[in-house]
């Protein structure tokens, strides 16, 4: 992705909003909210800030700030869906993907890709 173009690879750096932000999410929650993981704080600040897609299947943690920042959010499932229906993988290959994942401990919440199409 980062090759083609569709990604790219962003510092935060100090003094920064994004990092304002990533402090805010890993240290200083607004009261009714919790502490994130760095990673997710990371992308959350940087999707918000410049714009872009949240990927992220651990909605237990980022729903209330996508709902609160008003973020785009993609989880594996809804990626893979685009891909098949722009022809990129077949559904054998999401299926493929989606047991990679599982393998690996990935909680995707269904026992395929199949499942989630349904």
């Amino acid at each position: 992705m980062i090759q083609a173009g569709d990604a790219r690879i962003i510092e935060i750096s100090t003094g920064t909003r994004e990092y304002s932000l990533y402090l805010k999410l890993t240290r200083y929650p607004d009261p009714g909210f919790s502490y994130i993981g760095k990673g997710e704080a990371a992308a959350i600040a940087l999707t918000k800030e410049k714009g872009g897609i949240l990927a992220s299947n651990n909605l237990r943690d980022i729903r209330p700030y996508v709902e609160q920042y008003k973020l785009r959010h993609m989880t594996t499932g809804d990626i893979l869906s685009e891909a098949l229906w722009r022809g990129l993988i077949t559904e054998k290959q999401g299926n493929s993907i989606w047991a990679n994942m599982l393998d690996k401990r990935r909680k995707l919440g269904f026992a395929t890709f199949s499942d989630f199409l349904d």
